[in-house]
Order: structure tokens, then sequence, then C-alpha cells
């Protein structure tokens, strides 16, 4: 396993924000939500992420949000924000009002919208950590920013102790894989997280030294990946893959949503938005515009991998 001194590890839900059908974030919900997710042992919680919307929502639905969040965890858990926007000094506003708001540590992504190359990205995540008293992760997610972290890069900013983590959500498995050996290998003593986003295969990545997983289907299923987490720690590989295959199974709901008219961040959000409404933990599937709610026909088929995954 990577460093056990790994500041942030298992299993950190990126969770999603419910909203109600007037747009507003929905207090309740949001706090039964985090409930389930305490109740299901996860080790932390990632707020204001991609599953969470953040790029839809104002800077006061996200200050209402993570205020809920950090109030619900009660300490319990770490609590981890997303500071994700276009450009260093926005990041900075936003790692600014996530201290004030009591977070654990921050996440961002390289810059983005403006085309930004290696050295750029490197100063961006360097005038960030700079800024802020809290732990930084670099979140690598390329599909969404359009650059992707080298390993390279990321080692240097690990080993220089500018970033704390990764939040890997690249689906470069190979890359994160090297990565893990790099840190390994040039800078052995750093308190480094190392959290995949890859939901179906973190038996594999924790297998290859994973500190933890960040999976948005956590939010449907915690106590699935806390099962699957502790497997992995105690080396029961047999278990682990069992509980591994059930929840890519379980994955399949990302493909409810009618791929005519729909694609992208409603697929995933929608889904586990839908999913966790039929189970009852949020009152409404709504999601930020442009994205739209999956309809009574998708809902049918999320709730069809539901009771095959014996949830509901």
């Amino acid at each position: 396993m990577t460093s056990p001194t790994a500041r942030f590890a298992g299993v950190v839900p990126p969770i999603v924000t419910p909203l109600n059908d007037e747009g507003g974030i929905d207090v309740a919900s949001l706090e039964r939500l985090v409930e389930t997710q305490l109740e299901a042992g996860v080790h932390g919680i990632f707020a204001l992420g991609s599953s969470g919307e953040t790029v839809f929502l104002t800077d006061e639905q996200r200050d209402r949000a993570l205020e809920v969040i950090i109030k619900t965890t009660a300490g319990k858990v770490p609590v981890i924000a997303g500071c994700i926007e276009p450009s260093t000094q926005r990041v900075i506003d936003r790692a600014d009002a996530s201290l004030r708001l009591g977070a654990d540590a921050l996440v961002t992504t390289a810059p983005f919208y403006a085309i930004v190359g290696p050295h750029e990205t490197e100063r961006h995540f360097r005038a960030v950590a700079a800024a802020t008293d809290l732990p930084l992760l670099a979140y690598d997610i390329p599909a969404c920013v359009n650059t992707k972290l080298s390993v390279d890069l990321l080692t240097t900013l690990v080993a220089g102790g500018v970033i704390a983590g990764v939040k890997d959500s690249s689906g470069d498995d190979v890359a994160f894989r090297q990565l893990l050996l790099s840190v390994r290998d040039n800078a052995p003593d750093a308190a480094f997280s190392a959290l995949t986003g890859h939901e179906v295969v973190v038996d594999a990545m924790m297998l290859a030294g994973a500190s933890g997983a960040v999976p948005g289907l956590a939010n449907v299923d915690p106590d699935g990946y806390v099962r699957l987490h502790n497997a992995c720690i105690a080396g029961d590989w047999d278990a682990a893959r069992t509980e591994q295959d059930r929840l890519t199974r379980l994955f399949r709901i990302v493909g409810a949503a009618d791929p005519a008219t729909t694609a992208g961040a409603t697929r995933g959000v929608g889904a586990f938005k839908t999913a966790l409404q039929l189970l009852g933990v949020i009152d409404s599937n709504a999601v930020s515009l442009p994205l739209r709610p999956l309809d009574e026909a998708e809902s049918g088929r999320v709730r069809v991998e539901l009771e095959r995954a014996g949830l509901l």
C-alpha cells in the first residue's frame, strides 16, 4: 500500500448536491445523504466535485452545501472541498471560503478554458498551495479541463510538498500506477494520498498501492465500497473481487439515460441522484441546467439495477 503517512485514505465519496425542484440546495436531503455515508463507515467526504455539480452552482450555493456537509460530518471524517475554477485567483478565492467554512483540505484541477502548458499548470498549483494553510490535492480530470497532469509534474509537486495527494479521474490507470511507483522511488517519505476515482477498478488500484478511492457510485452504495476497501486492506482479494464485480454491475445505472438525448454529466450525476431518490435518501433527482433529470422510463432502468444489486 501507499505510504502509511497518507493524510487522506479509504473511501471518500464525491458527494452529490441534492437540489429542490426550484434549483436550491435541498438541505434536509443533503443532511440525510451525509448521514448515510457516515453510517456506512466512509473515511472522508469530497464536497463540490464533479458529482457535486460544482461548476453549475453559484458561490452562494457552494458555500451553503459545504456548510451543511461540514456541520453534518461534525468532525467525524475529513471534508475535502473542491475549488474548481478556470483561473488561479478564482481557485484561491474558493480556497479562502473553504477554509472559513471549516474544510480540512482542498482539491483543484489544472486551469481550464484558456490554453495552458505544464509550466503554467505548475505555477498554478504552487500559487494555490502558497495561498492557503490547508492541504492541497491535485484533481486529474483531463476530460473536463483538457490537461493531463503528467507523472513527472505530479511527482515534482509531491516531492516539493506542494500537494498532499492526487484524486485521479483520468481513466489512465497505467499513468496512475506509474505515479505510484514514481512517488515511491523519488519521494518515499512524502505524506502522499493516491486516490482513484475509477469506480470499477478500485480493487486493482488498491493492489497497486492506492491509498483509497473517490467513487461517485459510493453515493449510492457506500456500504459496498467500504466492504471492498476493508477486503483490500485485509489482503482478501477474492472477497474484494466479488464485491468489485457486484459494484461494477451496479455501475450500469450510468447507462440508464437515453443516449440519443443525453451525454456526459447527466448520465452519471443523473443516475446517482435517481438511485438515491429511489432509495429514499434524497427527495428529488433534480439536476442543474443544462443537465436534465432522468425520466420515468430511465428511472425504471435504474431501479432494475438497484434490485439486482440487492439494494431494493
